[in-house]
């Protein structure tokens, strides 16, 4: 095309014409309409307190009754309500490990848990493995290996490794490396890991 003005056309240009900036254009205000015309009182139903519920959970050898918003997850529950801060949110979808507790000797991933669903329930953290002043094995041999840097991710990993091995699945090297592959390091222990677990496993965890 010509960059001559005089070669331009002055025709006004088809108001039909379909391009991406008219799409976009046209959605974002179909969408501020759609929001401005909803009742006040839709835009806040969410909102809204939900009713409270009583939920027993027995944490680290000790009973514990709350009265929580349903929709409140696990994690949530053990950090916010009871204080225990060893089990870290990191994530908050299920995706770094971070957050790993035992539930009736099973792990799993406390932030996509809701605690109303655990109510009566065994509940153990990283706070409740060692006895007293001395640390469970797998906190020893995580110590041992250097199985940590920033440590933020350690409760969880420790959480699962203690898992790993009692389940059976700590045979090899890969296996470990399988069975710990939901338990993230953004420091990237992962040798010292796969020392420590090995190391606990072999103390005869």
């Amino acid at each position: 095309m010509s960059d001559d003005p005089s070669t331009l056309s002055s025709t006004p240009p088809d108001p039909l014409t379909v391009t991406r900036r008219t799409v976009v254009v046209g959605l974002g205000a179909v969408g501020a309409a759609a929001t401005l015309s909803r009742p006040a009182a839709a835009q806040t139903a969410t909102d809204a307190p939900a009713e409270l519920v009583t939920v027993t959970l027995k944490v680290n050898g000790n009973p514990k009754t709350l009265t929580l918003d349903p929709r409140t997850s696990l994690l949530d529950a053990l950090r916010e309500h009871l204080g225990l801060t060893g089990t870290k949110k990191t994530c908050n979808q299920g995706a770094c490990g971070a957050c790993t507790v035992h539930v009736d000797g099973v792990r799993i991933n406390s932030c996509l848990a809701l605690a109303v669903m655990h109510d009566g329930q065994t509940i153990t953290t990283v706070e409740g493995l060692a006895r007293g002043s001395e640390l469970h094995p797998v906190q020893a041999a995580f110590i041992e290996h250097d199985g940590f840097q920033c440590g933020y991710c350690t409760p969880g990993q420790i959480m699962s490794a203690v898992s790993v091995i009692q389940e059976g699945h700590a045979g090899t090297d890969a296996e470990i490396r399988e069975w710990m592959s939901g338990n993230l390091c953004r420091c990237g222990c992962y040798n010292g890991i796969l020392a420590a677990v090995k190391g606990a496993r072999d103390a005869g965890v």
